[in-house]
């Protein structure tokens, strides 16, 4: 079979993909900027494309079986350009890695080692038990607010559970009120959700329906020491209400993973990510889309594109499968 792989995201799959297969295949490497004829002509020939793109830019598919993103998002594939008889397919696998950046964005706002070590280098032991105002806190009691509960939102709140925080979450449809979660509440609930948590945590794709979902009302609802976790999509919380919150000291801060603008394909500098410059702000961590893209994950999207070609070949049911022929 003719694959190909389009774009750097979707190479660094390629690495020890081969020994999962159990046949040799023409598995052909493309640049994310098709620029020559005969790259469009492979791209156009290709039986399965891995790619995180797809739009009217690039050559139209003639011979295309299956089109398979290496990660969650669908957000850059022009589905309806897809043609209607070409299954699309998606990997997951990155909900364990996020579950731990959300956990280390948790504790630091919770745990103060960082200032506890530069004060000790200074000789101050500044958190020493009895000390008057030493004390830090502890998540065990507190309130995870999480906005969609997928693959990423459950796992967080495992985690959360073993900790002993409360847990409430917000979603597009029904969740039940079963342990772990303790409230449920539906996205046209959103400033009563907020009022509850200690932190929010985003975990929602972008689509219409949540396009700066997390807006002003929803900011304005929020305790004043609550910290947003953004891991979803940058765009469904509002980037003025982000930044307008956080400049004037409304909560207590903010820990951003995803982002409102990125650097030209083919780059990784000179590029910040917002319109506003969040950068000058001393409440917020900011992190280049880095939550999910662990060795782990790495391991467990190549074994999924590597099971869906096999399972192509061999005419099995395909796995994460999104759109059906």
């Amino acid at each position: 079979m003719k694959i190909v792989f389009h774009g750097a995201n979707s190479a660094t799959y390629l690495d020890g993909l081969e020994a999962l297969l159990s046949q040799p295949h023409q598995i052909e490497r493309l640049p994310d900027i098709l620029e020559t004829e005969t790259q469009r002509d492979l791209y156009r020939s290709a039986e399965m494309i891995v790619s995180s793109r797809y739009d009217s830019s690039l050559p139209p598919l003639d011979s295309l079986r299956l089109f398979q993103v290496p990660g969650a998002g669908l957000d850059g594939v022009d589905m309806s350009l897809i043609p209607m008889q070409t299954p699309i397919c998606n990997c997951y696998g990155h909900e364990i890695a996020i579950g731990e950046y959300v956990l280390a964005a948790m504790l630091r706002h919770t745990v103060p080692l960082n200032h506890a070590d530069q004060e000790l280098r200074k000789g101050e032991w500044a958190y020493w038990s009895a000390r008057p105002g030493s004390l830090h806190g502890e998540l065990a009691g507190r309130t995870i607010g999480i906005v969609g509960y997928g693959h990423i939102g459950k796992h967080i709140a495992r985690l959360a559970d073993v900790l002993g925080m409360r847990i409430i979450v917000a979603n597009r449809s029904a969740v039940p009120v079963t342990p772990p979660v303790s409230a449920s509440y539906s996205l046209t609930q959103l400033e009563e959700f907020c009022r509850q948590a200690d932190f929010i945590v985003c975990c929602l794709p972008h689509i219409a329906e949540t396009a700066s979902l997390l807006d002003a009302k929803a900011f304005a609802a929020m305790q004043r020491h609550a910290v947003v976790i953004n891991v979803g999509r940058g765009p469904v919380i509002d980037e003025d209400a982000l930044y307008d919150a956080l400049s004037k000291k409304r909560i207590g801060g903010a820990v951003i993973d995803t982002w409102y603008v990125y650097p030209p394909a083919g780059t990784s500098s000179g590029t910040f990510p917002g319109h506003r410059p969040f950068q000058e702000l001393d409440n917020i961590t900011l992190s280049p889309h880095m939550s999910g893209w662990t060795v782990g994950m790495m391991t467990r999207r190549r074994q999924t594109i590597a099971t869906n070609i096999e399972h192509l070949m061999s005419g099995q049911p395909l796995v994460n499968c999104v759109r059906k022929p």
